[in-house]
């Protein structure tokens, strides 16, 4: 039996879901602040525009966080970035339009199109350019031939020469079995081509399914499969299909929070990441880095946050604080760590004594003690190399531990939470105000969490950037962001007294602001910076 046309009924779609989600393709010129997404149900509309919002009063609107990233002209801050969320129905019609186009161009059937696009990883300039300088090799490395692509015929008893037909795979020849004839000419029961197509889908292979021989190379594609498997083991190769769109398109990129089925769509090239942060927010609410997939990391551009990870997780740092803290024997160059206060050291494995302040034999000092205060030109090299390697790794603690700090206090998130949770209801009892009034609190710790992890970064990026004058600059900023960012702090651990509700509310409400202010102006200048080349790095930076 021959397969029937491609239809486009194989990508379903809600046309009402579609119609949902047709308005999400937002830029951040018109999304406010990333951390003002709250998580939401996936069946809401994705609205970004808090203006028609009858809940906020004057002071929400006064310290919102849309004022910090946009302007009333909704103009696009230079740290910021134009993506757009897609949902599954949206996936799959991306990739019915891909493939109508590509099909329409070389007059190929649509599923012949579809195998062909993702062999290619859906490149599909780079297909059309092979397919028309030659388009029976391209077929054949995708594995697609013009002859019979599936054949089921239960009345098959023998091959042309009369014999019995046993399948290579079970050794079955049972006259009743249904036989697959794939458009290689291989045969096989059709029991063991569910069985090993089902098998292959189960095991989540991304890779095209191909004829059960081996070294066989023709594909079975969607169509072929649909007519095999059941519904479910289908519905989950359409998922792996839409994975694998996802996963081979350079602009799109999956949501890594927990359960999410959405993915995100961002036009940066990758040799972008030395210059620019590109910051998404799904609509799960999961802020993360576009270029590198990690959680977002503004200020730092991906490069400089790879070699900080991967510094942070290597043995570099111990080596510097034994080459600081410890010493080799002159005799036998065993290491030694100094463990008390005399300077008379006697080595445990060659029992050499010398001196730990000059390294010199310890006979050689009797009424010379003295002498090993002078300077010795020949052990200037040895004394430079510790030096600088304990200086090396005193440079690194002071960004560690403020970096681990800030991340640490970032951790605290849900406690905070919980903490400012019972705060509001103690407030809301305790005064006349409603609980929409007193959302300032949650608000405010939003700010918090979301400064601590710009804090965070801005260690990262300092650390490997050079001294220039605009380092000062930078550091200036960092400054006034995390004073104000542990006053704010302050005023969120203060006991709640019934004379000082209305004071510490005003407080908060205006030191939420220019908190936002602050964060604003350190990422609007180092955007800048990284656009105009105003900063420079000690390290490679090449993505």
């Amino acid at each position: 039996m021959q397969a029937s046309e491609f239809e486009e009924d194989d990508f379903e779609y809600d046309d009402d879901n579609v119609s949902m989600f047709e308005g999400s393709e937002m830029s951040t010129s018109a999304m406010g602040d990333y951390s003002d997404f709250e998580t939401s149900s996936k069946d809401s509309d994705f609205s970004m525009n808090n203006d028609n919002d009858d809940s906020n009063n004057e002071e929400d609107i006064a310290y919102d966080d849309d004022d910090m990233f946009t302007d009333t002209s909704h103009k696009k801050k230079t740290y910021q970035v134009d993506f757009s969320t897609k949902n599954i129905e949206q996936i799959t019609k991306m990739q019915i339009e891909t493939i109508d186009q590509v099909s329409t161009l070389l007059e190929l059937k649509r599923e012949d199109t579809a195998t062909l696009l993702r062999y290619f990883k859906w490149n599909k300039e780079k297909l059309v350019e092979k397919y028309m300088d030659s388009p029976d090799k391209i077929l054949e490395l995708a594995g697609i031939t013009n002859d019979l692509v599936i054949m089921k015929n239960s009345e098959i008893s023998s091959t042309a020469e009369g014999e019995s037909f046993m399948c290579d795979i079970c050794c079955d020849d049972d006259l009743d079995m249904d036989i697959i004839g794939l458009a290689c000419g291989h045969r096989f029961c059709k029991n063991c081509v569910v069985v090993y197509t089902s098998q292959k889908i189960k095991n989540s292979e991304n890779k095209p399914i191909q004829c059960p021989q081996d070294g066989c190379s023709v594909t079975m594609d969607e169509k072929i499969i649909g007519l095999l498997v059941q519904p479910e083991i289908n519905k989950r190769y359409k998922e792996l299909l839409n994975r694998s769109y996802v996963d081979d398109n350079n602009s799109l990129r999956w949501c890594p929070a927990p359960d999410c089925e959405y993915a995100i769509e961002c036009h940066i090239p990758s040799t972008s990441l030395t210059s620019i942060v590109p910051t998404v927010v799904c609509h799960c609410g999961y802020l993360m880095c576009f270029g590198c997939g990690l959680p977002n990391h503004q200020p730092a551009i991906c490069p400089i946050v790879k070699k900080w990870l991967k510094k942070c997780k290597d043995d570099s740092e111990t080596a510097n604080w034994i080459s600081a803290n410890t010493k080799e024997c002159t005799k036998c160059q065993s290491t030694i760590e100094k463990n008390g206060g005399c300077n008379h050291m006697t080595c445990r494995k060659c029992r050499y004594e010398f001196c730990w302040v000059c390294m010199g034999p310890w006979s050689e000092h009797g009424t010379a003690w003295y002498n090993c205060n002078r300077f010795d030109e020949s052990s200037n090299s040895t004394k430079e190399s510790q030096s600088k390697s304990r200086a090396s790794l005193e440079r690194y603690l002071h960004y560690y531990n403020r970096f681990a700090n800030h991340e640490q206090s970032a951790k605290l998130e849900e406690e905070l939470y919980i903490k400012t949770e019972k705060k509001m209801e103690e407030l809301q009892k305790s005064s006349d105000l409603s609980w929409i009034e007193v959302q300032f609190l949650r608000r405010a710790v939003d700010v918090t969490v979301k400064c601590r992890t710009t804090l965070k970064w801005t260690y990262v990026f300092a650390f490997y950037l050079e001294k220039t004058n605009a380092t000062a600059l930078f550091e200036d900023n960092q400054r006034d962001l995390e004073m104000a960012t542990e006053q704010l702090s302050e005023l969120l651990e203060k006991p709640l007294q019934p004379d000082e509700i209305s004071s510490l509310r005003q407080a908060v409400l205006d030191k939420s602001v220019y908190v936002n202010q602050r964060q604003e102006v350190l990422l609007e200048d180092t955007a800048r910076g990284l656009q105009d080349g105003r900063w420079s790095f000690f390290v490679e930076i090449n993505n």
